[in-house]
């Protein structure tokens, strides 16, 4: 298998190789920000990064070059190009294919979204998003004057239905690809930083959110009925600003969360920096999980991921290390792979895995 790491300041790919792992690294300097990795060709692999626009590669992470321009199409065709350099957020779609090719999302800042069918060659902006009734409200606390597309979550069954969270101001809905959205219902979480769904459980959806921060309680949600509603329960939470979220590929009710007291202590790039992953099983409250984990203090906030071909594990990212559970969250371990002592200062942005 790969791994694609994207760190503050370059994109790391991990491999296998033998007993041990190798990794390379590219995109130096570009502020690597966001993955997403084609489930139909897993050697199309797409990086976005803060003021460089979108960048693919076709081969497995070997190389890699810039995608999204308006000018690059030869033919007839309605390729607006990614107009705006900073992508904040990708997916592919499991459900939408053209050409042997998953649709590809891509959001960025300002708040738009973007929508490739040819394998990222082409792209059309769904203008749609932008006319919402809530967009005028969208507001990044750090940047009051912007917003931006934190997560894209395509759903695993249901071709065509999407969700994308607004860091922050909204979480939106649509049912055709993009083409119109349905603005935020009453209640729902308006600072998702992670939005996960899980292929035996339609309907749901898990959100890890910044809402807690100024109301405890309210990081943690989820819905069962596609969005229109939510329940949070938080039992056993002791952190609540939220940004991890990842749920075992055997089971959704396994869910693994990353948390901090706060924006700050999560997000600060020295000793400032504290947090902690929990879990939580079916009927069980959540519990903070620490065997084989980094102390809380000095550790910004983990990004968790899972992986369909692997039941029972989840991968953490963080500035100390990748950490890796084969038991569905309980117990973790370091992956011995090349760790740059300056990773220990900076802040890890995405991670990604493929098969390839």
């Amino acid at each position: 298998m790969k791994m694609y790491l994207a760190m503050q300041r370059e994109l790391v790919v991990v491999e296998q190789a033998g007993e041990g792992w190798q990794t390379h690294t590219f995109l130096e300097g570009l502020q690597p920000t966001c993955l997403a990795v084609d489930p139909f060709r897993p050697e199309i692999v797409y990086c976005g990064t803060f003021g460089r626009g979108l960048w693919r590669s076709e081969d497995a992470g070997r190389s890699w070059q810039p995608v999204g321009d308006a000018g690059a199409a030869m033919e007839p065709y309605n390729n607006d190009g990614i107009t705006q350099p900073h992508i904040t957020s990708l997916a592919v779609s499991s459900t939408e294919q053209n050409q042997g090719y998953g649709v590809v999302y891509a959001g960025s800042e300002p708040s738009t979204i973007y929508r490739s069918d040819d394998g990222g060659q082409r792209w059309r902006e769904l203008k749609a998003l932008r006319e919402l009734p809530s967009a005028p409200s969208w507001r990044f606390p750090p940047r009051p004057y912007t917003s931006h597309v934190r997560w894209i979550t395509p759903d695993p069954r249901e071709p065509g239905r999407l969700f994308a969270a607004i860091e922050a101001g909204a979480l939106v809905r649509s049912l055709d690809g993009g083409e119109t959205w349905e603005d935020r219902v009453p209640d729902a979480p308006i600072d998702t930083h992670t939005l996960v769904m899980h292929p035996q459980a339609p309907d749901r959806l898990y959100s890890a959110a910044g809402d807690g921060f100024s109301s405890p309680g309210r990081g943690y949600s989820e819905s069962y009925d596609g969005g229109q509603s939510w329940r949070r329960p938080d039992e056993g939470l002791e952190q609540h600003y939220l940004w991890g979220l990842a749920v075992d590929p055997a089971n959704p009710d396994t869910i693994v969360v990353s948390a901090s007291p706060g924006p700050y202590a999560a997000h600060h790039q020295r000793e400032e920096a504290q947090s902690a992953i929990y879990l939580k099983q079916a009927g069980q409250p959540w519990r903070r999980i620490s065997d084989g984990l980094p102390d809380i203090e000095g550790t910004v906030v983990p990004v968790l991921a899972s992986y369909e071909a692997e039941p029972g594990v989840f991968y953490a990212l963080c500035n100390r290390g990748l950490y890796r559970s084969v038991d569905a969250g309980q117990h973790w371990k370091a992956l011995p792979i090349p760790w740059k002592e300056e990773y220990l200062t900076q802040h890890h942005q995405a991670l990604a895995l493929s098969p390839t």
